[in-house]
């Protein structure tokens, strides 16, 4: 028997290492910052217009809208950071950026996009004019159209017109903001050059009409236009005579639109906001927008007496304020625009109704989807609460209101009618001050009792409570929202509306108002999250509970803009506990998802589509026994900590159905206009589906609840 051959000494094995600790939670890696998640935004704003399954007159309107939008960060979002800058603030971002590296990235992406906007917009004109609609060249124009353009000119344009000079005698003029003026250089009989500025003026047509002879209207059906600052400089001989042209180029202006309010220097908040307002109107410039011809003289003349610097200035390949496009997008072509919407009534709110809208929701719980589901029944109730001999009192918050208000008139009939009507109108809603302050000054005439808002919060609730005598017992009516009291934005915006007698939510609407009218200072409400008073704390206790549930947590939040940092770093800590957590974020959102050991169990949607998704729907599935809040907040500082805010809760079961299975199921199956968030904060668009989540809901009746 031969001998074992000799045993092979063992190896001694290396232990495991240990895994990796999890990342943590408070490293300004793991967020996005607020201001380039914004501008991302803006980028699926303008895949809408690049979309070709969009008609063309709807993506024509889709490159207005992202050009007012950039238009808008930069008086607002850009201007704060020079602000902060000029200030010397030493405050890091949420990832961790100085104000000086968020200016440079800003105006990085800025000049990035602006060219895509460029881009889009020379390619969708061509398409356009093959469709009979065409943005000629002034210089394109044949004899007879020319004629026809210079006498409109010489008729209505040239009376408008206002040159003003810059010399010694003569200061440098004040640029309006948003303006679009013409840098005219002239020569007179002596060989010396003179520098002019004129204003384009904003009331006219901004694309001028070029008359087509009737024979070519009736074979070949075409609309010309030509652009209103091209005619002008055609022209300008008529407003220089005796000189000479040497060049003239636009420029258009942005300016710094923060508007600073000293509420406590002030006894009268509405003369703060009218004096803020006017100031606005000379806030420094922040953006100076030019065509590439510009000269470096006539440039070199803007910058210094603007007081700007290189870095402010943006040149651009085509004409300026594309925002101006929005005058085709309302060109009378329904081949080229989307079939418009007839929002659907309900029956048991229609007017041909068997019960009085009090019934209906003493009855049920209601709940409308706008702008699929009419906002009218809102207006019918303010208006039955008028006339109503039971009907005590009404109040209501309005943020942004609208010209020609059916809600105001609603109100001035019911003081009329002997109501009680206070009314707190939120002074300082950005961009509308002025007509805000202008019906809050018609309702005080009318002796409604107007509280212009709160020392240091901004009210951005949108709450309507309405008092009624029943039987010897007082009941009360409460409408809240998602959205602003405004028919019009409500056929263009998606929102949330909810219609209830529940004692709980009218006890609490009472106390607010309590608060918002006097010095009542509530702790804890029965039902309503108010920010800044419960909503953080309560709203922390929703997500820490859902993380209890480990792998059974499941969240679903829809929203306008995730960007609170606590909020954020709970969303973490529930994805490592398990949960699944389905963002809805129409815009900027700081999260990042999909990183190992952090937000592996996080998606991001976002959903841009035809109508502006305003809708704030927070679901909890707490384990089985599903709770949703919808309201007014994001989950932003600002939302949360400086304005009066609030989430209500969806009481009736078969709402809470309604909610989970049809709206929230439905976004989060499109496949056809949703864009997916990456955790570098870009979206990868899905654009082969057929499943666009608000055509669904525009088509059908039957899923409403």
């Amino acid at each position: 028997m031969s001998a074992k051959p000799p045993a092979k000494p063992r190896t001694k094995q290396k232990p495991a290492a240990p895994p990796a600790p999890p990342p943590d939670l408070d490293n300004p890696e793991l967020y996005l910052n607020r201001e380039l998640s914004l501008l991302e935004f803006q980028r699926r704003v303008l895949e809408e217009a690049r979309d070709e399954r969009n008609k063309l007159l709807e993506r024509v309107k889709f490159v207005s809208i992202v050009s007012s939008n950039l238009d808008e960060f930069a008086m607002v979002r850009g201007a704060a950071l020079k602000q902060k800058l000029a200030a010397g603030s030493q405050d890091l971002s949420i990832d961790g950026k100085t104000v000086s590296q968020q200016l440079a990235a800003v105006r990085e992406e800025l000049e990035e996009i602006t060219s895509s906007i460029y881009a889009c917009f020379n390619k969708i004109m061509p398409d356009l004019a093959r469709q009979g609609i065409e943005v000629a060249e002034y210089s394109d124009l044949d004899d007879r159209e020319r004629i026809a353009v210079d006498t409109y000119y010489t008729d209505t344009i040239f009376p408008c017109l206002t040159p003003l000079a810059f010399d010694p005698g003569r200061p440098f003029p004040h640029i309006s903001n948003l303006s679009l003026n013409l840098a005219v250089v002239l020569r007179d009989t002596a060989d010396k050059e003179h520098f002019a500025r004129l204003k384009v003026p904003q009331q006219l047509p901004q694309l001028i009409t070029v008359p087509q002879p009737p024979s070519r209207r009736k074979n070949h059906p075409k609309q010309r236009f030509v652009w209103i600052e091209q005619v002008i400089a055609a022209n300008l001989g008529t407003l220089f005579p005796g000189l000479t042209l040497v060049e003239s180029h636009p420029f258009h202006v942005t300016r710094d639109a923060e508007v600073a309010i000293k509420e406590l220097e002030s006894d009268d908040l509405l003369e703060s906001v009218e004096e803020a307002v006017w100031r606005r109107r000379f806030h420094k410039p922040v953006r100076l927008q030019t065509d590439t011809s510009f000269s470096e003289e006539i440039l070199e003349i803007l910058v210094e007496n603007l007081d700007m610097g290189p870095e402010d200035v943006l040149r651009v390949s085509g004409p300026l304020d594309l925002t101006r496009l929005r005058q085709l997008a309302s060109l009378d072509r329904p081949d080229l625009r989307d079939e418009a919407l007839e929002p659907w009534t309900p029956p048991d709110f229609s007017v041909h109704a068997e019960e009085d809208i009090f019934t209906t929701i003493r009855r049920e719980d209601r709940l409308l989807h706008h702008p699929f589901q009419t906002f009218q029944p809102i207006v019918d109730l303010l208006r039955k609460a008028a006339h109503d001999p039971d009907v005590l009192a009404i109040k209501m918050t309005l943020y942004r209101v609208g010209r020609n208000s059916p809600i105001v008139k609603a109100l001035l009939e019911a003081i009329e009618n002997g109501k009680q009507v206070a009314v707190l109108l939120e002074l300082k809603a950005r961009f509308d001050e002025e007509s805000n302050i202008e019906w809050a000054r018609a309702l005080e005439r009318e002796g409604v009792h107007v509280v212009y808002g709160l020392v240091g919060l901004k009210v951005h609730c949108k709450i309507a409570l309405i008092v009624r005598r029943e039987h010897e017992q007082i009941r009360r009516y409460v409408h809240l929202g998602t959205g602003n009291y405004n028919p019009v934005t409500a056929r263009l915006y998606t929102d949330i509306s909810l219609f209830t007698a529940d004692p709980d939510i009218g006890a609490d609407a009472t106390d607010l108002f309590n608060y918002l009218t006097g010095y009542g200072h509530k702790n804890d409400f029965r039902r309503l999250l108010v920010a800044p008073l419960t909503m953080r704390r309560k709203f922390l206790d929703l997500i820490r509970r859902e993380i209890k549930f480990g792998e059974n947590g499941h969240l679903i939040l829809k929203m306008n803009a995730l960007e609170d940092k606590e909020m954020i770093r709970l969303l973490y800590e529930a994805s490592r506990a398990g949960a699944k957590v389905d963002l809805l974020v129409r815009g900027l959102c700081c999260l990042r998802p999909g990183i190992p050991q952090v937000s592996e169990n996080i998606t991001v949607r976002s959903i841009v589509g035809r109508f502006l998704e305003h809708s704030r729907i927070y679901y909890f599935h707490n384990g089985g026994e599903e709770e949703i809040y919808a309201g007014s907040a994001d989950l932003m500082p600002r939302n949360l900590d400086r304005r009066v805010e609030l989430l209500f809760p969806i009481l009736n079961q078969k709402l809470v159905r309604h909610l989970r299975d049809v709206v929230l199921a439905k976004y989060l199956s499109d496949n056809r206009k949703v864009r997916i968030g990456r955790a570098d904060g870009t979206y990868e668009s899905v654009l082969t589906g057929a499943t666009d989540s608000q055509a669904w809901f525009a088509s059908h009746k039957a899923a409403s609840n």
